[in-house]
């Protein structure tokens, strides 16, 4: 069996090396950390839920040559609207403690405020030389269009079968153990292209034995069939009494697995074209239900409804 840890931080990569797919991403971060005084000092990092992301950014960190207490992540739970950057203001003006620069990587940075993204855009204008900004975001319209101006965006794409599979095999490899092709096939259809979704699913799959695990990943492609029949009942507005009972159906999964693939779906959407109400739904379910579990999914659900 595999050790008890989480599949996507026990395999996250810890150097560019490590990093499957998106290459041309890889590459280009390659020719500007070769260069660190020419390379920029802003980045945006953009992508769906789950796609590496934050991975990149602290890789992308540890490139500039930021280690310790000079590398700050800033999440959403530790996001404190305006306080925060006029705190980040303050502190990149002293130098480096351990390290030759200082990195801020700000996650889930499109929920500042108008205000702190002016605010954060002045500390944009006055970089100091040993500070460097990475913004990781799903979407990254919601940023002042000066923001964006002034970073160097680095989007990272949905994986293509052949690298999921390749992620897949070096997982489970690692983890000493062996999938039959159905079921890698199955893993692969259910994530989307994101390597999270991936490796969440497969985590639950090595997790029974031999003859159950096919079992286990179609049941996981019948919740994820289940959950998009529930984003589309949103997106459409359907009456409460049918997303009642989709949500009933749906009772005893992982609310943050439907969180993160409500947010994907309604991404895609959104990617398309605008749509107003994909964005209100996101909104909805950006924050994490950690605390409030499934009540809060239905709340969230059932406060979508009836705005």
């Amino acid at each position: 069996m595999a050790n008890q840890a989480s599949l996507y931080l026990k395999h996250r990569p810890f150097d560019l090396d490590g990093i499957i797919g998106n290459e041309a991403v890889i590459d280009a971060v390659r020719d500007m950390v070769r260069d660190v005084e020419k390379c920029p000092h802003a980045f945006l990092l953009t992508g769906g839920t789950g796609c590496g992301k934050t991975t990149l950014g602290r890789i992308l960190a540890k490139e500039l040559g930021s280690v310790g207490t000079d590398m700050r992540e800033i999440d959403s739970a530790d996001f404190r609207g305006i306080d925060t950057v006029r705190e980040i203001r303050r502190n990149m003006q002293y130098m480096a403690l351990e390290s030759r620069c200082r990195v801020w990587i700000i996650d889930e940075c499109q929920k500042m405020t108008g205000d702190a993204q002016s605010a954060f855009l002045k500390a944009l204008e006055d970089t100091p030389n040993h500070v460097y900004f990475i913004l990781c975001t799903t979407d990254p319209q919601k940023l002042l269009p000066t923001i964006r101006g002034r970073c160097t965006t680095l989007n990272m794409e949905p994986l293509s079968d052949t690298y999921m599979m390749r992620l897949l095999r070096q997982v489970v490899k690692a983890e000493g153990e062996t999938l039959s092709k159905q079921i890698y096939e199955q893993i692969i259809q259910d994530a989307q292209g994101h390597p999270r979704n991936a490796l969440q699913v497969l985590d639950q799959v090595i997790r029974v034995p031999g003859e159950k695990r096919l079992e286990m990943a179609q049941r996981t492609a019948e919740e994820q069939s289940q959950v998009i029949e529930l984003c589309r009942a949103l997106i459409k507005n359907e009456g409460w009494s049918k997303i009642r009972v989709i949500l009933t159906g749906l009772k005893g999964q992982d609310p943050e697995n439907i969180r993160r693939a409500v947010l994907g779906y309604c991404q895609a959407v959104l990617l398309k074209s605008e749509n107003q109400k994909a964005a209100l739904i996101m909104d909805e379910f950006i924050e994490p239900f950690y605390n409030t579990g499934f009540p809060g999914l239905v709340f969230a659900c059932y406060s979508i409804n009836a705005g």
